[in-house]
């Protein structure tokens, strides 16, 4: 009895507001018109009152209040597009992200009336979402983007202020966790949302407080006491609001966020180190186009290079992988050509995506049996070589993978999951108990469409979108066998062991060795611990191995 009149009100607010697009559409030439002709003689009578961000002193300011907005101040990107075809993309599917771009023209024609244009990416994003959805894309995904999109200069000066208080055109949902747990922002103020269900869906409409009251927020919260600093954006007229409520302002140009402006990654107020969601690059409107005109191609190319990958010998996969547009570069082969062992080898991998033991295969020019903790049936079915799946149980592993070196050799992933960025998470030293003949092997995997691993998604596609990049690139470095008397068989215990080859490892590609373990990303990435019973291995939600420093 609930939904009828929640789902007329839905339609009679959808109605309305397609009303005035259309109507704003009719009229946009005459009123565009105008404009420019109001703007143009403003523009002569306005005298320029504000100093650019980047001569903004910043020394003597930790005790200082500032207030600012996120989007156009903070954050390069001046559109909020991208941002929101991210919540529709991670949290609504790729049905409701296409709608959001076949309407992408509309927003653009009333980009001159912000609030309705916002009102309409808003509807679209978050109608029928649930609530725990959205959240885990505020959690998950939009803080790569934010921090790979804020702005240098007036983050320096950001940063420099103790107390921040910080506005945004954008819902609350979508900003406060990244800017209370990533930049220490004190109050938000944002769009509030409408939720249906007791709070568990979001109907897509603003809520009856309205899009924020900028003087209103600004008016309760500090009264007649003035913030210390203000960031005003150049191409808002709404930052002049700020105005009376700040002893110093500082302007934010367009000329000043460029990627010049580009905030760099070792000055992330947080190291980026986990992140999930399957886009690899910022869906503007361009981008978000390109996408789906490639999605066709892109599914018959994955499955073209699956289907030569199960076919055809590991000596005419570099050529294939080639021509299918893969870029295949292999290092240190010639550590194989050296006498061969008395004792099988252990190859100790660095775990970037699910195919890291078929990268090595296809390297080494023949199939090695890889132990995981993270697979799935069509991966396991996708693999040309022996998988087996490791428990947490120390003892039946390592019985395991003792035998599986008796027959030959074995790869392993000693990290046990993945990881996007530059960085090496915690080396289980179960590796280092086997044998002494272990040889380190440095793998990396970049692509630019579309992430092959998730944390909280469906891990049987990550295999089918890995190879619908269009043109991923993979490496693949042998570092030779690790001196005998570096191993266990010379006296080190297997931790220091595990610990020199994580930073060996870690020299060669240039990334950054870390203490993390897999349940600090899955307790960051989706708020549990990785850990699933054998019984529900099947559907590729990974293990947790047992093996502790």
């Amino acid at each position: 009895m609930v939904l009828p009149p929640v789902f007329f009100k839905i339609a009679a607010r959808w109605h309305f507001t397609c009303f005035l697009a259309a109507r704003k559409i009719k009229t946009f030439g005459f009123h565009h018109k105008n404009n420019n002709t109001t703007t143009s003689s403003r523009a002569h009578h306005t005298p320029i009152l504000h100093t650019d961000v980047s001569k903004c002193p910043l020394e003597g300011r930790e005790n200082q209040t500032l207030v600012c907005d996120f989007d156009g101040t903070l954050l390069r990107p001046t559109s909020l597009f991208p941002f929101f075809m991210l919540v529709a993309f991670e949290g609504g599917g790729i049905l409701r992200a296409l709608m959001l771009l076949l309407l992408s023209p509309v927003i653009f024609l009333l980009g001159s009336n912000r609030e309705v244009a916002l009102r309409l990416m808003i509807f679209i994003s978050f109608f029928g979402l649930r609530k725990k959805d959205v959240n885990l894309v505020a959690r998950a995904v939009l803080p790569k983007f934010y921090l790979e999109n804020l702005h240098r200069q007036a983050y320096e000066v950001f940063a420099s202020c103790g107390r921040k208080v910080v506005l945004t055109r954008m819902p609350r949902v979508m900003v406060e966790r990244f800017l209370k747990e990533y930049c220490g922002v004190e109050t938000v103020y944002g769009v509030e949302l409408e939720m249906m269900n007791g709070g568990d869906y979001f109907t897509g409409f603003v809520s009856c407080s309205g899009l924020v009251a900028k003087q209103s927020a600004l008016k309760d919260l500090f009264g007649e006491v003035k913030a210390d600093l203000g960031l005003l954006c150049s191409s808002s007229s709404r930052d002049n609001l700020l105005i009376p409520y700040c002893k110093e302002t500082y302007v934010v140009s367009k000329s000043t966020g460029s990627n010049s402006n580009k905030l760099p990654r070792d000055k992330y107020p947080k190291p980026l180190i986990f992140h999930d969601g399957r886009l690899a690059f910022l869906p503007t409107p361009l981008a978000s186009l390109s996408l789906f005109l490639f999605l066709p191609m892109g599914i018959v190319l994955a499955l073209l290079r699956l289907i030569i990958g199960l076919i055809l010998p590991f000596k005419m996969s570099f050529l294939t992988a080639a021509l299918s547009g893969v870029h295949f570069r292999v290092n240190g082969l010639e550590n194989l050509s050296n006498e061969k062992p008395k004792k099988s080898v252990l190859y100790v991998c660095t775990h970037r995506t699910l195919i890291d033991p078929i990268l090595l295969s296809t390297a080494v020019q023949k199939p090695v049996p890889a132990v995981t903790y993270s697979l799935s049936l069509f991966s396991e079915f996708l693999a040309p070589m022996k998988t087996v799946r490791l428990t947490r149980d120390r003892q039946h592993d390592a019985a395991m993978m003792k035998a599986l070196l008796s027959e030959g050799d074995l790869a392993v992933c000693p990290e046990g999951t993945t990881c996007r960025e530059p960085y090496l998470l915690r080396f289980s030293p179960l590796f280092a108990e086997m044998t002494d003949e272990i040889m380190p092997v440095a793998v990396d995997v970049k692509v630019g469409m579309f992430y092959g691993t998730t944390a909280s998604g469906l891990k049987w596609l990550d295999p089918l979108l890995l190879v619908m990049n269009p043109t991923p690139y993979y490496r693949v470095e042998l570092l030779g066998r690790l001196e005998k008397d570096l191993t266990c068989a010379g006296g080190w215990s297997a931790a220091e062991v595990a610990n020199r080859v994580q930073r060996q490892l870690g020299d060669v590609l240039g990334f950054e060795c870390t203490g993390l373990t897999r349940k600090d990303k899955y307790m960051m990435l989706a708020e549990n611990d990785g850990v699933v019973s054998v019984d529900h291995q099947n559907i590729g939600i990974g293990i947790k191995h047992g093996c502790k420093r």
